[in-house]
């Protein structure tokens, strides 16, 4: 059966995110947040706004097919647009809007909001959250975008996996190396003080299943920790 022969298609992909769950052994809604995720992804990738964000955190692990088991609840993106609140709601509602071949989903544009998050930093991120329905059930979304990071040597075109054999999702994405390098970043600013285990373990599964270059891993270290304002002090001897 093709998709043009589905007659209730957030049905049909209901059933075979059920099937896909099941061989997983994964929740149901976990599995369905990871659809809408991939669905809006690939809306972004085809719409106008496809050059002015890149895609991080989580869903980069994923994309890249690290062996990573813990789930991704939202989309991390860095933006080369204004960090104003409203614009970035503005272009998040027009990516929900994106008109694309029925995959089942609607995402409800009507339904964005945004707040400003990480006012610590030189450049606020800024949040958006808003509601997809496959049918009757409701997918919380959430899009985190962050703005003042630097990519080393540069954003790359990515290709984001289909869970169903729909088109895949082509985006802008992050380099491992500035993916490390910001982590390494995060580990040094927190110090002992950290808790965030989920940063040396990405790190550790980056490196065992991944080569990389000496020189372009140090330039993308370097180069994060001057963006960020972060200085490495000698140990005292």
């Amino acid at each position: 059966m093709t998709p043009r022969e589905i007659r209730n298609m957030p049905a049909s992909v209901h059933d075979r995110l059920l099937n896909r769950a099941r061989e997983a052994g994964r929740p149901f809604q976990e599995m369905l947040e990871h659809y809408a995720m991939e669905r809006f992804l690939y809306r972004l990738g085809v719409s106008a706004y496809a050059g002015r964000f890149v895609l991080k955190g989580g869903l980069m692990l994923h994309a890249w097919g690290a062996a990573v088991s813990r789930p991704t609840r939202d989309i991390d993106l860095l933006g080369h647009a204004g960090n104003d609140v409203s614009g970035i709601v503005n272009m998040v509602s027009d990516v929900c809007r994106q008109p694309v071949a029925d995959d089942g989903l609607v995402f409800d544009h009507q339904s964005c909001s945004g707040e400003t998050i990480n006012p610590e930093k030189e450049y606020t991120g800024v949040r958006v959250r808003f509601t997809a329905y496959l049918g009757r059930a409701k997918v919380p979304m959430q899009v985190d975008v962050g703005f003042g990071d630097v990519i080393v040597p540069g954003a790359v075109e990515t290709e984001y996996p289909s869970l169903l054999g729909h088109t895949a999702a082509r985006v802008l994405g992050y380099t491992r190396e500035s993916m490390i390098a910001e982590k390494l970043e995060a580990m040094l600013k927190r110090g002992e003080g950290n808790s965030r285990m989920k940063d040396f373990l990405d790190i550790w599964l980056l490196s065992q299943q991944y080569g990389f270059s000496g020189e372009v891993l140090c330039l993308a270290v370097q180069r994060t920790l001057h963006k960020r304002g972060s200085v490495v002090r000698r140990a005292p001897v």
